[in-house]
């Protein structure tokens, strides 16, 4: 009865895109610009972090082959094939990664080095004793984010069944538990540190075959874990960027692309906890994290929708296959897809109608979660699908009817059509129903891929609870106690103290996060001590100055420590430091070249600050104002303007300025 009910009410007047556009006026969304924190609680977001850097060490983690040596794509000196699948646990079951990753039929190669890896790398021996560098540095870190030291270290193996491990799992070990970092307006707890070796560099991921290379394979990292103690996009990238910043400050992690990555986990009131891996930049952060969370919002009012109009229990989809010859297909991708004989399906999803084209993110729809799952899973190369209710419309309406009328489709029911190879199209069928079935339950769990737009897709199942276990391989280490005292004595002060140092020199706050992504605090302060210079130059000198210069010759290879000679330099020859912004661009373009060089490009003479001081007189005396009305400091920026030249280098400016005012009044 109650069934025939909503028959009667479920009337498709909208077009998807106006449906679209209803949705997401209904959940509420809010582009990021425009949210506030009222935003968020009405939604209940929460999110932590887990923020992954390598070490910078001379050798890998379980292995004595270098770490930090890279090979190009097709630079490599073997080839292995591999392939996953799952067994049995202890308890009789089956983890549902692997699971999903089986169902792939993925063919994962391997390519290889000499130069970057060895057997160890490829599962065929046992591990090397854990690297000593690597867990000095790691150590390190952990004391500087203030965590409770282990008394042994317990090397586990923890599950990576995608295949960016050969083995199979990961070796981990946490080193420290229980932290703290401060945020402007709060405290984030940190559950752990963990040290671990870094997995394999995708090359591709394209139908049935992923390529990886195993240059990055093996390099030791650490993985800083926080609670979800987050509760806005802002809050998570300002984490983000402590922990970086944390870790660079000691001197013993890499930088450059792919050093440092994070994964974002997010979840709404009445969601889950969706894993987001491997965001590449920490600016993506906030949108990313903003997006899921309504996402996950938009995907709890699908299934209240869909349980107003039918129950989980006993839903499963229809199907046909459909014979090209009897459809007037114009859409592109189903015309190659024919041409290359793969079939074409069309499925009947009963009471989805209006949820296909419900927002779920901005520019997607419901329908996105089911295409990315037909590439990862049945490894469909996109597009795959459209259906009765794309935003972009793609076929015409008159097949869908058609369709509808095969498959005796009733008003509230929508329609999937997708192309496939026959060896994977049962593998998309259970993709199909298997996802729709999951939007009766809402959120589930799972990990996804990141985009700089803020979206993201479908990576794969979020790995089970039980994936960590027991090296057999590995003996635990003690931790010395003399020795974590002897460590504590070198590690740097607290970024939080360094953020305090800066704001006593009063440097400007949009030089920080440049200041600190390069970890320059070190090297400022040696300037500023040991040659006694203001503080606010320095730190603009290099938060705003070499920062420019640095984001416009970036394929210069610079070194940083030659701008402490040039103050020494500076200072020997009791040049004043105001010269310095002049020789810094000559220092990018001619790195090799001595200061006495550098200074004679430019356009300075050393002069007595009396000659120049004596100057003054003269050039006021010539002054000729342009109108009657001349304000007195058009003369005192008339004679500086001509002062200057010469006296960069000879004099400081504010004195020279200091003078000329007093002379002029």
């Amino acid at each position: 009865m109650l069934e025939n009910q909503i028959k009667t009410h479920i009337v498709k007047s909208k077009t998807p895109r106006e449906n679209y556009e209803l949705s997401k006026k209904n959940i509420g969304y809010v582009d990021r610009s425009k949210a506030t924190q009222f935003d968020y609680d009405r939604i209940g977001f929460m999110s932590g972090l887990e923020v992954h850097q390598q070490l910078a060490t001379k050798e890998k983690l379980f292995c004595r082959c270098p770490a930090g040596i890279y090979q190009n794509k097709e630079e490599y000196d073997a080839e292995i094939l591999r392939h996953m699948r799952p067994t049995l646990s202890e308890l009789g079951e089956y983890d549902r990664t692997a699971l999903m990753e089986f169902k792939t039929k993925k063919n994962i190669l391997y390519r290889i080095s000499n130069k970057t890896a060895c057997t160890y790398d490829i599962d065929d021996t046992p591990p090397f004793p854990i690297n000593p560098e690597a867990l000095q540095y790691a150590l390190e870190i952990a004391l500087v984010s203030k965590f409770n030291i282990v008394g042994e270290v317990h090397i586990t193996r923890k599950q990576y069944l995608d295949g960016s491990i050969p083995a199979g799992f990961q070796r981990t070990a946490i080193l420290g538990i229980e932290g703290t970092i401060p945020l402007k307006n709060k405290n984030i707890r940190l559950i752990q540190l963990s040290i671990e070796e870094d997995s394999c560099r995708e090359v591709s991921d394209l139908a049935h075959t992923r390529i990886y290379r195993t240059d990055r394979l093996g390099i030791p990292l650490i993985e800083t874990v926080t609670y979800p103690d987050m509760s806005n996009p802002d809050e998570v990238m300002e984490a983000c960027n402590y922990i970086r910043f944390l870790n660079r400050s000691t001197g013993k992690v890499r930088t450059g692309i792919g050093a440092g990555r994070q994964d974002v986990n997010v979840s709404c009131k009445g969601g889950t906890r969706i894993e987001i891996k491997g965001v590449a930049h920490t600016k993506w952060i906030p949108e990313l994290t903003h997006v899921e969370c309504f996402r996950q919002w938009a995907l709890l009012a699908i299934r209240e929708k869909l349980l107003t109009r039918t129950k989980k229990i006993n839903w499963k989809i229809s199907y046909i296959e459909l014979n090209p010859n009897n459809f007037l297909f114009d859409y592109l991708p189903i015309t190659q897809a024919i041409e290359r004989n793969e079939k074409i399906y069309a499925v009947n999803l009963p009471y989805f109608g209006d949820i296909l084209s419900h927002f779920t993110q901005p520019g997607k729809a419901f329908y996105d979660e089911f295409t990315h799952r037909l590439k990862v899973i049945a490894c469909i190369e996109r597009p795959n699908m459209t259906c009765n209710e794309d935003l972009d419309e793609l076929l015409d309406k008159d097949i869908f009817q058609k369709i509808q009328t095969i498959l005796h489709a009733q008003t509230q029911d929508a329609q999937i059509i997708f192309w496939a190879p026959e060896e994977d199209v049962k593998t998309a069928l259970d993709v199909i129903e298997e996802r729709a079935l999951m939007a009766f339950d809402g959120v589930p769990e799972e990990t996804r891929k990141s985009f700089n737009d803020g979206t993201s897709i479908f990576e794969r199942v979020l790995p089970g609870a039980d994936r960590m276990y027991p090296d057999t391989d590995s003996s635990p280490i003690p931790l010395d106690k003399n020795w974590i005292e002897k460590i504590k004595l070198s590690i740097p002060n607290h970024v939080s103290e360094r953020y305090i140092q800066f704001k006593a020199w009063k440097i400007p706050e949009d030089c920080y996060h440049y200041l600190f992504t390069h970890n320059y605090y070190p090297l400022i302060h040696r300037i500023i001590q040991d040659f006694d210079l203001p503080p606010k130059y320095i730190g603009v000198f290099f938060g705003q100055k070499l920062k420019h210069l640095h984001g416009k010759y970036q394929n210069i290879n610079f070194d940083i420590n030659r701008l402490y000679d040039l103050f020494a330099f500076l200072k020997k020859e009791s040049i004043e430091i105001c010269i310095a912004d002049k020789l810094l661009k000559l220092m990018f373009l001619h790195p090799t070249k001595d200061f006495n060089s550098l200074l004679n490009t430019l356009p300075f003479q050393k002069t007595q600050k009396e000659a120049i001081l004596g100057k003054i007189d003269s050039i006021k005396a010539s002054f000729n104002p342009r109108r009657k009305n001349t304000h007195k400091f058009d003369k005192i920026n008339s004679i500086m303007g001509q002062l200057q030249p010469m006296s960069i280098g000879n004099i400081k400016l504010s004195e020279l300025a200091k003078y000329i005012i007093n002379t002029v009044e």
